[in-house]
């Protein structure tokens, strides 16, 4: 009889990725494996997840809104019937194992599946773990975790240090320059700066560009600029006028992988799956981490590479007078670049979604 997984999780790409990741690869190693996901109603997952061949349940829950407490009145509902509704979708599907990566819909469906017994994993994707996580830790099985130093808030013997699982073809950048370069219409003998907010943008990272970017492009440098959708109308209408080879400005890119390839220096936003994907590819960054996120998660992971010596940190509030200036002047210290490269590069894992997936198989079948 064919073994049975539900992967709980989801509400940004940065938690249905890697999930997605984990599915493939448990397929890779055991195609007869039946997977379900169960996500958060109303989010990205229910699309993104048909999208890539799997069955997706969505619950009732939903965040804590900081910024707008009144919306917060219906959670308790929310979250009970999203616990009577875990109940039932683990009494119908009879999985073997769950796995949970965060977000939403991970608690409800992770806390009920310990009180039937069912064995779960925890897939920890930031340096800080949030309290949900580690209250679901007492009843894991096994916790995988990107960052080192995770013995502060997990039990050290359920511990393995996983890194994030990434999408392969983002990262995949080997002898892709020339490619690259053609791809985008950009110069060969020019630097080229990589700005990326992720699939719905960064605010503070587009503000900080306007700014900005005619004094990069006056010193020769190129720009790939991934806009977000919520921004890419009021970008595109200001940098029109430019008709400038030198700078591409796009809401979504399509092909990561030629962004990555063609960059000296990545900006970015400091989300786990970004950085994951950041040490696999070793190019130098300026991480702009973000506020908004619970626990300052962004803020958390951005340091925990300085400590390293593997990126430069820009906080969000003082990117608009600051990110410009940072990245010309990285741009004329090669050393600086090489040293942060190379750095990067040795916090890179990038089979952590093989690795994940041999964990969950170990929990199916009760081997230690």
């Amino acid at each position: 009889m064919a073994k049975r997984v539900i992967i709980s999780g989801g509400g940004t790409g940065g938690h249905i990725f890697p999930a997605i990741a984990i599915a493939n690869a448990l397929r890779r190693h055991d195609p007869s494996v039946e997977i379900l996901f169960v996500g958060a109603q109303g989010r990205m997952e229910m699309e993104k997840v048909p999208q890539s061949g799997y069955k997706i349940v969505g619950l009732p829950i939903a965040g804590f809104q900081r910024k707008a407490l009144f919306k917060n009145i219906l959670l308790p509902i929310k979250l009970v019937a999203s616990l009577l509704m875990s109940g039932k979708i683990i009494k119908e599907f009879k999985p073997d194992a769950a796995v949970g990566v965060g977000g939403y819909a991970s608690a409800p469906l992770l806390y009920v599946a310990g009180l039937l017994n069912i064995p779960y994993l925890i897939q920890e994707q930031n340096s800080f773990a949030g309290i949900t996580n580690r209250q679901l830790s007492k009843k894991a099985k096994k916790i995988c975790v990107a960052f080192h130093g995770m013995e502060r808030f997990f039990p050290k013997e359920k511990l393995l240090l996983t890194g994030n699982p990434i999408r392969k073809e983002s990262v995949d950048i080997s002898n892709k320059r020339e490619e690259a370069l053609g791809f985008f219409g950009l110069d060969a003998n020019k630097r080229t700066v990589l700005v990326t907010g992720g699939s719905l943008g960064a605010g503070t990272l587009n503000k900080s560009l306007m700014l900005g970017y005619r004094s990069l492009l006056n010193e020769d440098i190129q720009i790939i600029w991934q806009t977000g959708k919520y921004y890419f109308g009021e970008v595109k209408s200001e940098v029109d006028s430019e008709s400038n080879n030198e700078l591409v400005v796009t809401e979504f890119l399509s092909r990561m992988d030629l962004a990555y390839a063609a960059a000296d220096i990545v900006v970015s936003r400091a989300g786990a799956g970004t950085i994951a994907e950041l040490c696999v590819v070793k190019k130098p960054v300026v991480l702009v981490p973000s506020p908004n996120v619970s626990e300052d998660h962004q803020t958390k992971n951005a340091m925990a590479l300085v400590e390293q010596n593997a990126a430069v940190v820009v906080k969000d509030s003082n990117a608009e007078s600051d990110l410009i200036e940072t990245v010309k002047a990285l741009l004329t210290k090669p050393d600086v670049l090489r040293s942060l490269s190379e750095n990067i590069g040795k916090l890179g894992l990038p089979e952590a979604d093989d690795v994940i997936a041999k964990e969950v198989i170990k929990l199916i079948y009760g081997v230690e």
